[in-house]
């Protein structure tokens, strides 16, 4: 299994659709994410192996110094092997590339030892509002 990383990768809205259901528990939704990303985002990486999406993480900014992860999926039958680690890492090199001081993350309690120990992420305090 030879996995590819690619910044701001040419995919396909039905792929990434597909993929983010399975992630996230929901139907596809046919939303036209190429459009969104190109509009919100700094970039995004998408881990391939051939030519199938098995992975996919968006970093939204500020259009300054702060940049956000979300979405960070992998296919299931691919988890478990530090390809989400590694979109992660990817989207951190990208982000400082592009001269952003900090990256963010929230995510649920569950994620914790991903994202504070496989990713490197450190606690701080924030605030969220429920909308």
């Amino acid at each position: 299994m030879t996995i590819t990383y690619e910044w701001r990768g040419d995919f396909d809205d039905t792929s990434l659709d597909a993929l983010h259901a399975e992630g996230f528990g929901h139907p596809p939704s046919e939303v036209a994410w190429r459009e969104r990303l190109e509009r919100h985002s700094l970039g995004w990486v998408c881990a391939w192996e051939g030519s199938s999406l098995i992975g996919f993480v968006n970093v939204v900014w500020d259009g300054g110094t702060h940049a956000f992860i979300l979405d960070t999926v992998v296919a299931e039958q691919y988890r478990a092997r530090g390809i989400g680690a590694a979109l992660v890492a990817t989207a951190a090199e990208e982000a400082r590339a592009a001269k952003c001081a900090w990256l963010h993350v929230d995510f649920e309690e569950h994620l914790r030892p991903f994202y504070f120990d496989a990713c490197g992420f450190k606690e701080t305090a924030a605030g969220l509002i429920a909308l």
